[in-house]
């Protein structure tokens, strides 16, 4: 590989667990691009200041993760998304230099969306999620930039679905944890953004049951990928989406900015990413 050619990598502490070298290193190969996507492993410490040299370190940008999603904001220049949501996962540089950032979970979780259930948001104008942390923020901002009027934001503590609300605007319903049963009857769209149903995780316990004919069920976790929530819509007949969809197509955006191609995502690569999965 040239010393010119584009350099990316994923900044997280811990990193070597990630599966985004796979998803890149894959799409280089396909399309034939000389690049390279690697792993940096960052204390909190000393994330500020290696983000300052980021080309200097030879890289055109970045996927940022765990801990360091907030920081990345801080640290750049973001756009209305990464505002929105509160958090930046990828960062690139521009033709004048200057390091912005953006959060593609949004894009990951539409495009997910889209790929398994197209026209889903010709059928809902409403949505039943999950949680109130940082991942529900991206569901939020994407259901919302689509369209939807009403979004029930459920959680087991109030105050959390409250500040949705007050972020995101009267579109929002804070909903307690024990009004959910009441809020699946006739469901047509419903997002889990917790931690629930995840390898090693409590289990997510919800009665899927009355949502209405046709439903849409998404859910962030891909270990395993097939949770019970997903299983059990499917056998119900309902479309899904999961964490590994939303995990596939929130890099593409990134791959674009960095290599000048647009990825796509394809069983291929699912398949492949899958095997490397424990408890999948």
């Amino acid at each position: 590989m040239s010393s010119s050619a584009p350099r990316s990598c994923v900044i997280g502490y811990p990193a070597k667990h990630s599966r985004s070298p796979k998803i890149h290193g894959y799409w280089l190969d396909r399309h034939g691009i000389e690049g390279h996507y690697g792993i940096e492993e960052i204390s909190p410490e000393g994330f500020a200041d290696f983000v300052s040299k980021l080309s200097e370190h030879g890289y055109v940008g970045a996927n940022v993760t765990m801990p360091h999603k907030e920081a990345a904001l801080r640290l750049s220049t973001p756009d209305q998304r990464a505002k929105s949501v509160g958090v930046s996962n990828t960062l690139w540089f521009d033709k004048a230099g200057t390091l912005n950032s953006t959060n593609t979970d949004v894009e990951g979780f539409i495009g997910a969306l889209d790929a398994n259930a197209p026209g889903w948001d010709k059928k809902s104008t409403s949505a039943v999620v999950l949680g109130a942390g940082g991942a529900a923020k991206a569901v939020v901002y994407g259901l919302l930039e689509r369209g939807l009027k009403e979004i029930h934001v459920v959680n087991r503590t109030i105050e959390k679905a409250q500040a949705f609300r007050e972020a995101f605007g009267s579109a929002v319903h804070p909903v307690a944890w024990s009004d959910l049963p009441a809020l699946m009857k006739g469901a047509t769209l419903l997002a889990n953004s917790t931690s629930l149903g995840m390898y090693g995780q409590p289990a997510l316990e919800i009665d899927i049951s009355k949502m209405a004919d046709g439903a849409v069920v998404s859910d962030i976790v891909y270990v395993p990928l097939k949770t019970d929530l997903l299983a059990s819509a499917e056998a119900r007949g309902f479309a899904t989406s999961n964490g590994l969809d939303m995990l596939l197509h929130q890099a593409v955006r990134g791959f674009e900015l960095w290599f000048g191609t647009r990825p796509k995502v394809t069983q291929e690569l699912f398949d492949m990413v899958a095997a490397d999965i424990v408890g999948g």
